[in-house]
């Protein structure tokens, strides 16, 4: 479907001001007037069409043809011709007249009459696009699988779709009173949980202190899901990607009957994502478990949503609108009344933004149960450790933290986590410490092996004879070390240790408890069954340092998800950080993640940044983004910031001569009073400009975790 096809019809439409209704369909030309004989009870089909262009995000209306009047069904795929094409779309409604003032263009075919989008998918979906100032049609492409035409034969013959014989689970009873004694350590976790077996909808924001064992999160948050389903209600479930995923399914499976559980992500495939999501919309399984696309499960009678670490970046489709699964699982549970558990083992200023406003309450550990099932955590910054190691500041492994590896290796596996993955990941030059750029796209260089010249990582351009332009050097140093290169360096300080690496499109999602070295980068840590001996958090400046409102945010978030993997302090675990003594790393240190939060939402709110605000990003050519920004303000007034260059450094880099016409981006920031109104402004204003031409297309993001 392309722009030009579909604008003269669209800028052919009539005013508001000259029909009562832009809920119309518009006939091909030549169509027929009488047409086929059309439907006896509520003739005419509301559909809306499947585009991404904001101009089309409404309902269009068609008669519906005799032979088609038992499937076209509200919630069914139809086909439709739109000017002169054939496209796909979704019945919402079958009503009994249109508004049109002319003869209405017939359906062609139903492609599928399951009605896969339901009544309250719709209304979820239509909340998410006008929260992301988005189309319904974007949100729908992520919140239906595509079909599967064999599933869907199967699914209306009545046959059941589960893959195997569905038997009871004899170690549930167990399993799910070890989860329940988990819960009551914590603070309002038992009576949380009683709510939620009484039928209730309570609102939590957990802080789980162990991410391995039969404390582990899994566990607590099966537990929850067995409590909601004791109360005849079903329940969804979010976690950031696979290696989560296999976990709490297990986990779910040792609580449930087989059956009850649906596992969605687009990993594994149309086929299996299809039926578990025909599945759910039957009823057959009542708690779907999953990532992204999971959020917006057809479960029946809904009861809980729960979202396990908020805060992690996969959470955040890389599709418009942009949605965040945590804020689609806040919608879904005001709009179906359901139970909320937002879990991770530290906490976002989004979630504590809910607690301080009273929307939530907080489950945490009391501070004798957190000395109790926490390792002991050391920062070799602190005076204490410099003086027994003045180089300790400067040393990428200083002493305690060779200590805590010797001395852990003794009793189990240890952990190392580094920033960043690959050899040397950047080089810089010997002699002035400038970093080493490629001189064909100005991208920086790399080192793949011990071995390897370096090449760009942009282009891959190898550079064997590298100069460094700024004091004509040639030669190189690592600017930093990765996991690979740590992994080497470890494997020679430790000889006859084994050295275990996790990192880029080689991530463990587990490892045995033999005496091993595990070197993974943040977010590729493996799980060890019986918990980590020690851990030892490298390059912690290097990830405080980066150029992000979040970073220190998003580094507490990393550090306690490697630390939650080690064993209790009773049990000899230790965690070493290398890090300047900042209040990140006193979060960790004091093992007070809700402290960190609360402070750093004190310190936005100060100074008005997200999520205090809410904030929209508005990306494309100069003059676009100019103009979108002058339309909008005649609606509306919001503090903006920019426009300024999407890249400052490609721009100083490469010069706006050689780039043209480069990309810039204005900034809105949205006190939550006028959200509503501007998100509804910005998509008028983009709808506009697309049926009128009157600029190009920009790409309009809001409350994305990088633009500041």
């Amino acid at each position: 479907m392309s722009d030009g096809s579909l604008l003269p019809i669209a800028m052919a439409l009539p005013s508001p001001s000259r029909q009562p209704s832009l809920l119309q369909g518009f006939p091909s030309r030549g169509s027929d007037a009488t047409g086929p004989p059309l439907a006896a009870g509520n003739p005419v089909a509301r559909v809306l069409i499947e585009s991404s262009l904001p101009h089309l995000d409404r309902p269009f209306d068609y008669s519906v043809p005799a032979e088609l009047e038992d499937t076209a069904l509200a919630g069914v795929r139809v086909k439709v011709r739109f000017s002169g094409q054939e496209l796909n779309g979704y019945v919402l409604e079958r009503v009994e007249s249109s508004e049109a003032g002319h003869s209405l263009t017939p359906l062609l075919k139903v492609v599928s009459a399951v009605p896969v989008l339901t009544p309250a998918l719709l209304e979820l979906a239509s909340s998410i696009a006008a929260r992301y100032a988005g189309t319904l049609s974007d949100v729908l492409r992520t919140a239906i699988p595509p079909r599967v035409a064999r599933l869907e034969k199967q699914f209306l013959s009545g046959d059941s779709l589960l893959d195997g014989p569905e038997e009871d689970n004899a170690a549930a009873e167990v399993s799910t009173s070890l989860a329940h004694a988990a819960w009551a350590s914590y603070a309002n976790g038992a009576p949380y949980l009683q709510h939620l077996a009484g039928g209730g909808s309570p609102r939590a924001v957990l802080t789980a202190t162990q991410g391995f064992g039969a404390a582990g999160w899994p566990e607590l948050v099966a537990s929850a899901v067995a409590a909601v389903r004791s109360s005849g209600r079903g329940a969804v479930v979010v976690v950031p990607d696979y290696r989560d995923l296999d976990r709490m399914e297990a986990a779910l499976r040792a609580v449930l009957p087989p059956g009850d559980v649906a596992r969605l992500t687009a990993d594994d495939g149309q086929t299996p994502r299809y039926r578990s999501y025909l599945r759910l919309l039957s009823g057959d399984a009542q708690v779907a478990v999953g990532t992204r696309s999971a959020a917006y499960a057809p479960v029946q009678d809904l009861g809980l949503v729960v979202c396990w670490d908020d805060g992690d970046d996969l959470h955040i489709d890389q599709r418009a609108p942009y949605a965040h699964t945590r804020e689609v699982l806040l919608l879904r549970a005001e709009q179906e009344s359901a139970a909320c558990l937002m879990a991770a083992h530290s906490r976002s200023t989004e979630l504590q933004r809910l607690v301080e406003g009273g929307w939530a309450v907080p489950v945490e550990a009391p501070r004798s149960v957190v000395r109790s099932s926490t390792p002991r955590v050391l920062n070799t910054a602190d005076s204490f450790e410099q003086e027994r190691d003045p180089l300790a500041r400067i040393a990428r492994l200083p002493g305690a933290a060779w200590r805590a590896a010797k001395e852990g290796l003794e009793r189990g596996p240890v952990l190392v986590q580094v920033a960043r993955a690959g050899y040397a990941p950047s080089l810089v030059c010997e002699d002035c410490r400038e970093p080493a750029r490629c001189n064909n796209c100005q991208g920086p260089l790399a080192i793949a092996g011990q071995s390897a010249l370096p090449q760009c990582r942009w282009c891959s351009t190898p550079a064997p004879e590298w100069r460094c332009r700024h004091c004509g050097g040639v030669r190189l140093r690592r600017g930093a070390a990765g996991v690979l290169r740590t992994a080497e360096e470890l494997g020679r300080a430790f000889p006859g240790k084994a050295v275990v690496t996790s990192s880029g499109d080689q991530v463990k999602a587990a490892v045995s408890d033999a005496h091993a070295l595990v070197v993974a980068t943040v977010g590729a840590e493996p799980i060890a069954s019986g918990g980590y001996a020690a851990a030892l958090l490298l390059d912690g400046n290097s990830l405080l340092r980066r150029e992000n409102l979040r970073a220190g945010e998003d580094t507490v978030r990393r550090w306690f998800n490697a630390a939650a993997l080690v064993r209790p302090a009773h049990e000899g675990g230790l965690v070493v950080i290398t890090a300047d003594d900042t209040t990140a790393t006193g979060a960790l240190l004091r093992w007070d993640p809700a402290g960190y939060a609360s402070r750093e939402l004190a310190l936005r709110q100060e100074l008005q940044l997200p999520p205090a605000v809410r904030i929209a990003s508005v990306t494309g050519k100069r003059a676009d983004v100019v103009h979108f920004t002058e339309s909008l303000a005649s609606s509306i007034q919001l503090r903006t910031a920019g426009p300024a260059p999407v890249s400052l450094t490609l721009s100083a880099k490469r010069g706006t001569e050689q780039e043209g016409d480069p990309d810039v981006r204005t900034l809105f920031f949205i006190p939550y009073a006028q959200a509503a109104v501007a998100t509804r402004s910005m998509r008028a204003v983009k709808a506009a400009s697309a049926a009128k031409r009157t600029s190009g297309p920009v790409q309009l993001r809001l409350d994305g975790v990088d633009v500041l």
